[in-house]
């Protein structure tokens, strides 16, 4: 390297400038190395190259020549992101299971599963999710898939490092330094990070689920604890000190009710999995949606419990009302149990947002359903892990 470090910065600026291609490939689909050139604003050249050594590692495969749209010019190759080899692993651990996703460049799901904790109403072990994470990726590299990065997914708060879980009362884990304990599993060959498992599963709705059509987004997670993913111009909220959305523990829930935190009144505390299972008088089973499900089973004949999740749909639209009228989203998405039980509870919380938010008149955010079922924290987290490739922080 010279003394001026002009190695390393060309470097940079070639992982930039592949980023930046597999990026228009992926967002805006096929095209030639011309269009490519124009979309990017890079030399024709240099696109050359960098498609020349995307082939290399599978990333891009080039079709057969097409004429151009103008009927003159030479034919191009439409380039097309396959990238099937190329994986980010996304992980989630929250109270009741463990999940695994895992996605390639293209954005298609190649794996997905999910274990239930050994214990229902345990919290899982870091050794579950070990377990999970080594038999997926192992059963990856077996089948000639190379996985660049991993995410975990967690119900708490992630300090600036994104390495450590500052505070994950459901889980109990304070200061546990998570992503260390993952690479060690890895025999230190998978760099790992940690997230919000709300600002993931708002990463994975904005691309894969019920808000692909809108920039602003609010996510509310439906597990045992209540978080939010806040997404604004397409890009997540996280606050100046990355706690953004930590909407559970706002202080506006039923006074009595104790939180997993130790505190009275938090939001979670009247709108989250086991205040509602109180609320009908049922058991929680395996996962959050196998829970619900059998509950809007009991609904469809128990007014009862038709009554019970009414009122939970106006608690919670309470809340929703506090945050839109602050943060203003196009589309608010209701994940995790919230999902099956929707007929139950969104008419009511829809109505008492457009009671209570004071530009209903205006502008009223739809309440959404995810479509992304349990798996949807585990998604944004694989999004997660191949976010460094599309900077260009990572290269191929």
């Amino acid at each position: 390297m010279s003394p001026t470090g002009a190695p390393a910065a060309t470097e940079q600026v070639r992982r930039q400038n592949t980023g930046l291609v597999l990026r228009s490939l992926r967002t805006e689909g096929p095209a030639t190395r011309t269009e490519l050139a124009r979309r990017t604003g890079l030399a024709k050249a240099t696109v050359g190259t960098i498609v020349g050594e995307l082939a290399i590692v599978r990333a891009v495969t080039e079709d057969e020549s097409v004429p151009p749209a103008a009927g003159r010019g030479r034919p191009g190759k439409p380039v097309t992101l396959t990238g099937e080899s190329i994986l980010g692993l996304g992980l989630e651990v929250n109270v009741d299971y463990v999940a695994a996703v895992a996605l390639d460049l293209a954005g298609r799901v190649r794996v997905v599963e999910t274990r239930p904790v050994a214990t229902v109403g345990q919290p899982p072990s870091t050794r579950e999710l070990v377990e999970l994470a080594r038999d997926v990726r192992s059963s990856l590299l077996a089948d000639g898939h190379t996985v660049v990065r991993a995410t975990v997914a967690v119900p708490g708060l992630v300090a600036h490092d994104n390495r450590t879980v500052s505070w994950a009362p459901n889980l109990g884990w304070h200061g546990r330094e998570l992503a260390a304990e993952l690479e060690a599993a890895f025999d230190g060959e998978c760099p790992t990070t940690i997230d919000n498992d709300a600002n993931c599963a708002a990463l994975a709705e904005a691309s894969h689920g019920a808000a692909m059509d809108v920039r602003d987004l609010l996510y509310l997670t439906g597990t045992i604890g209540i978080g939010a993913g806040i997404v604004q111009r397409g890009q997540l909220v996280r606050g100046g000190a990355g706690f953004a959305g930590e909407v559970g523990h706002m202080p506006i829930g039923d006074p009595t009710a104790v939180c997993g935190c130790g505190r009275l009144g938090c939001w979670e505390a009247s709108v989250g999995l086991r205040a509602m299972l109180a609320a009908v008088g049922m058991q929680e089973h395996a996962t959050p949606l196998q829970t619900a499900v059998l509950v809007a089973e009991r609904a469809a004949t128990d007014e009862a419990v038709r009554a019970a999740l009414e009122d939970l749909g106006r608690d919670l639209g309470r809340g929703l009302a506090t945050l839109a009228a602050v943060l203003d989203p196009s589309a608010i998405v209701l994940g995790g149990y919230f999902v099956p039980l929707g007929e139950y509870v969104v008419p009511a919380a829809q109505a008492v947002l457009a009671e209570r938010i004071p530009s209903a008149g205006i502008h009223l955010p739809e309440i959404r359903l995810s479509t992304l079922g349990i798996h949807a924290a585990a998604l944004g987290a694989a999004e997660d892990a191949l976010g460094d490739v599309f900077t260009g922080a990572v290269s191929l």
